[in-house]
């Protein structure tokens, strides 16, 4: 089983990133093997329906995101939806990679009134690429955060729960 954490945050200070890293620490802690793919590591160029395709980046981001069984995307939501930098990766990558993969998120959002933003994009991975996504997901705000990382052991637990539930559906997908 190939297990991908996606972070999609080109912000430095992410939040979603500290959310990805719990992820990690997580599986780690359980024995599960996987990668992580963080964006700010891997720039891609603008979808513009034509030479982006073409982009070495754009190859290789794909050549992850098909590579795995199940991806964990961690994202910031930003005006009630996810990143554009997320987007713009599936627009990029699309049914090549994406086709058939077990998907769960993890959010920072400013706020408590955009908990549901994420229902799009799941939409059009279920729709678009028949992807099943984990039903368990994690919505995090600022108060769920201080100086050193997350700060609310129950966003850390949810985490975890939502990381070995993915690996677990994942599993039993590839058995």
């Amino acid at each position: 089983m190939n297990l991908l954490i996606l972070c999609t945050s080109l912000n430095p200070g992410s939040k979603s990133r500290l959310l990805a890293e719990a992820a990690s620490a997580a599986l780690t802690t359980e024995g599960v093997e996987h990668t992580t793919l963080d964006l700010r590591d891997l720039p891609l160029p603008l979808c513009d329906g034509g030479a982006a395709y073409g982009h070495p980046n754009t190859a290789k981001a794909g050549e992850i995101i098909k590579a795995a069984d199940g991806i964990i995307i961690a994202s910031p939501i930003y005006n009630f939806d996810v990143n554009a930098a997320l987007k713009n990766l599936i627009e990029l990558t699309g049914k090549g990679a994406w086709a058939n993969k077990t998907v769960a998120f993890l959010n920072s959002a400013g706020g408590h009134s955009s908990y549901m933003s994420v229902m799009a994009v799941a939409n059009s991975l279920m729709l678009d690429f028949r992807c099943v996504i984990v039903p368990r997901f994690v919505y995090a705000t600022p108060a769920d955060f201080d100086d050193t990382g997350i700060s609310n052991d129950g966003v850390r637990d949810r985490v975890a729960a939502c990381a070995l539930a993915t690996a677990e559906l994942t599993r039993q997908r590839s058995d």
